[in-house]
């Protein structure tokens, strides 16, 4: 992907009347996208940040049908997440991975109640199934969780569900997409919409924030994926529009590998505040969260709440004999659900589903709220079905399903270039040619500087943040660490880009403010 040559194509298509224009890059955006140009629709996608910015390169990195839903009855949500879980691992294998968990238990009643419950999760994800849940006795729970505490210990219940790289998988959606002809742009902003003399939709106004150019684009259907700013872009449409969506922020910690000490993730299944914690093993390091808080106003950069950081402190050191600190913290991240809310009632968390919805405005715009990681390619086939019920399409049938994202079947987590699929190999000519390009560009992070200049060859990075937060996880993996490299990056980017050194000074000062977020 080059986003220069994508912008210089835009401009040669200004008269084009798209098939299909995708407001947001994350999840949900880059699904509807890869769902429209599979069917042979003309394809834009426009993202006012980075791709994958916001929510969808901060959850808690799992492919999963949801155990907790289970618990909450919603069985129809649960059948839907454990197929599209088992899509997404035989779509995407250089990027997920079985992963196995263990719910430590201490009641006889909860090692009936949840060796019964996930024997149903295990029939309710039928020929997808990921391996089947068993009880094992404590000896066994402490084998494979050692740093469990043991106190009342009875045993414990494995299961398994998928973990994944969630902003990778973004970029990898959004490669398959301009392979197959789409244009998808970054840093690229929707300031207004356009409607005919009826005041029907027919496309979009944009700037190029790298440049300040301005744009006018036509579209058949426009559709609205921009997660928690769903609500800002149906304003566009309509300034009487009722809030659709209820933020939530959940919060995670990163804590040295040496925390868990495990190839097994924990699954708590019962916490203070009502909600399952995970501890999960990923790139080496531990990743401990969420948090379930309401949040009035939404963000690009959420900042975790210190009563957030300290609820997840406080639960691990229940389970765990070496218990962290506010020091051990690697990295802490927050991210916004964007919840779907009764517009008639958008205050009451009772009210918010975890389910996904596609609504049609009167004017013809198609907006996309709710959903999770791993519903994004049937949450993008529901919308795009829906564009061609509302008469905006020539009917198509998904192709979806099957649609694989990389040819490199290869999926052993230990094989870290893996990550970049069919083009792990390009990575590693590169260190053949250069040997000193294989030289990770700290001790303490996985990245070499091979793969910081094929990323920004390939992968439209526009900032150092871009690099370091989500084409590699520097920044999720060791915040601090992660701002020491940023000089050797800026200048690495500088260099291929022709960027001078007031450039460099700048993006390092942004991005050494941004890391505080994170600390």
């Amino acid at each position: 992907m080059n986003r220069q040559k994508n912008v210089e194509e835009l401009k040669k298509q200004s008269d084009t009347i798209w098939d299909v224009i995708v407001i947001g890059g994350g999840a949900t955006g880059l699904g509807v996208a890869h769902d429209s140009i599979s069917r042979g629709y003309k394809t834009l996608l426009l993202e006012q940040s980075d791709f994958a910015k916001a929510t969808s390169s901060r959850s808690t990195k799992l492919v999963h049908g949801g155990v907790r839903y289970l618990a909450q009855g919603d069985l129809l949500l649960v059948m839907e997440a454990l197929h599209e879980r088992g899509l997404m691992l035989k779509n995407a294998p250089h990027l997920t991975f079985n992963q196995e968990f263990v719910i430590p238990v201490y009641t006889l009643w909860d090692a009936f109640m949840y060796t019964a419950g996930l024997k149903f999760y295990d029939l309710l994800s039928g020929r997808l199934s990921m391996g089947k849940s068993y009880f094992i006795s404590r000896k066994k729970a402490l084998l494979r969780l050692p740093l469990l505490r043991s106190e009342g210990l009875i045993g414990g219940i494995v299961y398994h569900d998928g973990q994944f790289d969630d902003s990778r998988m973004a970029f990898a959606i959004a490669e398959s997409c301009t392979e197959k002809g789409a244009i998808a742009l970054n840093y690229f902003r929707v300031n207004g919409l356009l409607k005919d003399e009826k005041g029907k939709i027919n496309g979009v106004k944009a700037n190029d924030i790298a440049t300040g150019e301005k744009f006018v684009l036509r579209a058949k259907v426009v559709i609205n994926a921009t997660g928690i700013f769903a609500d800002e872009v149906a304003s566009m449409d309509d300034r009487e529009s009722k809030p659709t969506i209820r933020p939530s922020q959940g919060v995670h910690i990163v804590l040295d590998k040496s925390f868990l000490q495990s190839d097994s993730a924990i699954m708590i299944p019962k916490t203070s505040d009502g909600r399952v914690l995970f501890a999960i093993p990923w790139y080496d390091e531990v990743v401990i969260g969420t948090t379930d808080t309401p949040i009035d106003a939404v963000s690009l950069e959420p900042v975790a709440l210190e009563k957030e950081i300290n609820f997840i402190l406080q639960t691990a050191e229940k389970y765990m004999i070496k218990p962290p600190t506010r020091e051990d913290v690697l990295c802490i991240y927050a991210g916004l659900r964007p919840l779907a809310a009764n517009p008639d009632n958008p205050a009451s968390t009772k009210e918010v589903s975890r389910r996904h919805k596609i609504t049609l405005s009167s004017s013809g715009l198609i907006t996309v709220i709710g959903g999770k990681w791993t519903t994004y390619r049937r949450m993008a086939e529901e919308t795009v079905d829906k564009a061609i019920k509302a008469g905006f399409l020539a009917k198509v049938k998904c192709s979806t399903y099957d649609l694989k994202l990389t040819k490199n079947h290869l999926n052993n987590s230990s094989e870290r270039l893996h990550i970049y699929g069919d083009h792990s190999t390009d990575i590693e000519r590169m260190i053949s040619e250069n040997p000193s390009l294989g030289i990770p560009i700290d001790a303490r992070l996985p990245y070499t500087r091979a793969e910081i200049l094929w990323i920004c060859r390939n992968e439209m990075p526009f900032t150092i943040e871009d690099i370091l937060a989500r084409r590699t996880r520097a920044l999720f993996l060791n915040a601090r660490v992660s701002a020491s490299v940023a000089p050797e990056v800026a200048g690495l980017m500088a260099n291929e880009f022709g960027y001078d050194l007031d450039w460099q000074s700048k993006q390092v000062e942004a991005y050494n403010e941004l890391v505080k977020n994170y600390l």
